[in-house]
């Protein structure tokens, strides 16, 4: 025994901890220094801006003019009293609801379906993110041909099982549902890669354990896989309800005809991100107007980002590995 503590080799002394003023500021406020840029740049591009518009919206701010008065909340009490707002509300919602939630199941099908032993893997997780990458304008062009009333690749489907055409552009709801698939057809790839990425970190012995209790692969993934991606669920959720309540270009590219900002000659899909650019810009160039719509805007993203979080975290409460573990203490 005591030849074997003499052949270990001595052991290093560990270095002295740096003394002195200047190490303990360094201590103390490096880190902060750290991540300031971070902070500084957030708030010259972000709050500054936000706050910015906050005090424009409380002013009649015409963009050709000199002179702005103050008027307080006039813009605010106008606009929950403006008929086309809350007509572009409900489209905002509509096309929100009609693309996220399929969005959301698809990705999570398809990541599950990229997450097996597949062929060439790669190229597969390379292809879903080809609509992402590719051109807004360029999408919206061609969904606005599939989606014609007289030539469109859809009508003309429908008329081979016996239905009748759909005014895509011109009835509301069939507006929502053509806008809705060309959102879904852009971003479900990219949350699905999300989520891929989130099911790889899932412990294997989880899986095995389960196949050891008799679960097959649809109850292996409901029990095991789904609660464990709750949090990257809520994320991809957040990030949805933001893009889907900014939605812009694709409603504006679809209905290319006149004055396309108002989302057709009825509105039948005008959002309120293109409600705002009206009234802020051409024609009405009413930009205090458009920055109380922009503020409400921003009060409804936080509102339905917090629903849904709650609705979410409601509906997979319980249902994890840790949880079974726990109720079985």
């Amino acid at each position: 025994m005591t030849a074997q503590l003499e052949a270990r080799p001595p052991v290093a002394p560990a270095p002295p901890r740096p003394t002195g003023r200047f190490s303990r500021l360094d201590t103390r406020f490096s880190p902060y220094l750290y991540i300031a840029p971070f902070f500084l740049i957030f708030a010259i591009f972000g709050a500054y801006p936000l706050a910015y518009t906050f005090w424009v919206s409380l002013h009649d701010w015409d963009l050709l003019g000199t002179d702005h008065p103050f008027v307080g909340a006039e813009n605010y009490t106008r606009l929950l009293a403006d008929t086309d707002f809350w007509h572009a509300l409900v489209n905002t919602l509509g096309i929100f609801v009609i693309s996220t939630v399929p969005q959301l199941l698809a990705a999570l099908w398809l990541a599950n379906l990229l997450n097996r032993g597949l062929r060439a893997r790669t190229g597969w997780r390379m292809a879903v993110l080809v609509p992402n990458v590719t051109s807004t304008a360029a999408v919206a062009i061609v969904f606005g041909v599939l989606f014609g009333r007289e030539f469109g690749m859809i009508n003309w489907l429908l008329d081979l099982v016996g239905m009748d055409p759909i005014g895509w552009k011109s009835n509301r709801f069939a507006s929502w549902v053509a806008i809705s698939a060309m959102v879904d057809w852009r971003w479900t790839g990219y949350n699905a890669l999300i989520l891929l990425a989130a099911m790889q970190a899932i412990p294997r012995d989880l899986y095995e354990a389960a196949a050891i209790d008799g679960a097959n692969r649809a109850r292996q993934f409901w029990s095991v896989t789904v609660p464990l991606l709750k949090p990257t669920i809520i994320f991809c959720t957040i990030i949805a309800t933001i893009g889907g309540l900014q939605l812009f270009t694709e409603p504006r590219m679809f209905h290319s005809g006149t004055n396309p900002i108002r989302g057709g000659p009825l509105r039948e899909s005008q959002t309120l991100t293109m409600y705002m650019f009206e009234n802020a810009f051409a024609p009405h160039y009413n930009f205090g107007y458009g920055s109380a719509v922009a503020w409400l805007l921003f009060a409804l993203i936080a509102i339905v980002a917090v629903v849904n979080v709650l609705i979410l975290r409601r509906l997979g409460g319980g249902s994890g590995p840790d949880a079974r573990k726990g109720s079985a203490r």
